[in-house]
């Protein structure tokens, strides 16, 4: 069984530094058989909501749990967690030193401000699961989250395969008009 050498954090940082840029912000530090570690960094110029749907319920959970969680630990700066609960959009503020857990299955959009740095664990993706990006319109008056947009697809390195997904949201107007009111979403 190999082993890894320990990482030195503010060595990694100033010799990578320019890994964490938009739209992503994101670098991938540790990727093993159970899960991936990454470092996201500030500003971030995205949004759109993530969900990550390899959850996998197991028999001695109760029948809302679930064991496929995301965890954030804000390592420098605040941090804003955007998140769709109970059919309504919520913000959770992560602050400076802080963690938390977000429950597998849970759309949410990371706002990540200049010059702050965090990390995330998440589980690896088996071959079978599907991860969604969505936007939703903010703009006409709906009664609950409406999805504009929906792309789907099998996540094997986060950092590369976002980007081109929230570029052509970007580039297409198009795409981002609500199907229900009309309004074009922002590209940003």
């Amino acid at each position: 069984m190999a082993t890894l050498n320990p990482l030195s954090w503010v060595t990694w940082l100033a010799e990578n530094e320019d890994k964490l840029r938009p739209p992503v912000n994101n670098y991938c530090l540790y990727q093993g058989n159970d899960f991936i570690l990454m470092a996201v960094g500030g500003p971030n110029e995205r949004n759109d909501y993530h969900v990550n749907e390899t959850e996998v319920r197991l028999q001695w959970h109760q029948p809302s749990e679930t064991n496929e969680q995301e965890w954030f630990y804000q390592v420098q700066g605040d941090m804003l967690l955007r998140v769709i609960e109970n059919d309504t959009f919520r913000d959770i503020p992560i602050k400076e030193g802080e963690m938390f857990l977000l429950p597998g299955n849970t759309p949410h959009n990371p706002v990540r401000y200049k010059d702050t740095i965090g990390l995330v664990m998440e589980r690896q993706r088996p071959a079978e699961s599907r991860d969604r990006l969505r936007w939703y319109c903010t703009k006409g008056n709906h009664c609950s989250p409406t999805i504009i947009r929906e792309e789907v697809f099998h996540c094997a390195d986060l950092g590369s395969q976002l980007k081109p997904i929230i570029e052509r949201w970007q580039q297409d107007e198009e795409s981002r008009r609500c199907g229900e009111c009309g309004c074009i979403a922002d590209p940003k």
